[in-house]
């Protein structure tokens, strides 16, 4: 774990950095508002669509050769369906209270999604359904991690050992800065600025 130690500085660096660089922040804030709006019921959106607003953004590569159509939001609507009472439970936790007991759930919850989606995708999806609790990833933070991504369906034990590493994190990052209002994203801004884009040093 100490060798993936965030300090508060690391995450000022990243805010500043991602900030100055990434004009995609807008379309997470978007996406953050709606899918909020979409399963408090007060916009004509479903919470599928709510989703596409990232996912057709933030993950644009993985629909190159992939349709974004009819179909993909009706397996997107069967996956909130089908898992809509663990989504529920977890939609206000953070990742602080993580309990090991959750290891299966969390997998097989991931593995679901990542087979629709992709595994960047179902992390963003399950990180918008619960943004406190589920951690960010794309294929350069994970491997940054030595949690290489496998094949869509295989890779939930890797997110489990993130998710793991994000919660001492977080910890460790609450504790050194009490005003860090969301641990969890800060340190997705500095995974991205130093993994993805090389922007940190």
């Amino acid at each position: 774990m100490s060798d993936h130690k965030i300090t508060p500085a690391d995450v000022k660096a990243a805010r500043n950095s991602f900030e100055a660089n990434e004009p995609r922040d807008l379309f997470y804030r978007a996406a953050t508002e709606l899918v909020d709006l979409a399963l408090r019921g007060v916009t004509s959106l479903t919470v599928a669509e709510a989703l596409a607003v990232l996912l057709q953004t933030w993950n644009k590569t993985y629909y190159r050769y992939r349709k974004f159509d009819n179909a993909h939001f009706a397996s997107i609507e069967k996956l909130l369906v089908k898992h809509q009472s663990a989504l529920a439970g977890y939609r206000n936790r953070t990742i602080d209270n993580l309990n090991r007991t959750e290891r299966t759930t969390v997998s097989t919850l991931l593995q679901a999604f990542e087979r629709v989606l992709g595994p960047v995708g179902a992390a963003k999806a399950l990180h918008l359904l619960a943004p406190g609790l589920f951690p960010l990833w794309d294929r350069a933070i994970a491997a940054a991690y030595s949690l290489a991504l496998g094949e869509a369906g295989s890779n939930g034990d890797r997110y489990w050992r993130l998710m793991l590493i994000a919660k001492q994190q977080c910890l460790e990052l609450s504790r050194e800065d009490p005003d860090c209002k969301n641990p969890l994203k800060s340190i997705d801004e500095y995974n991205y600025c130093k993994y993805t884009k090389g922007w940190l040093f």
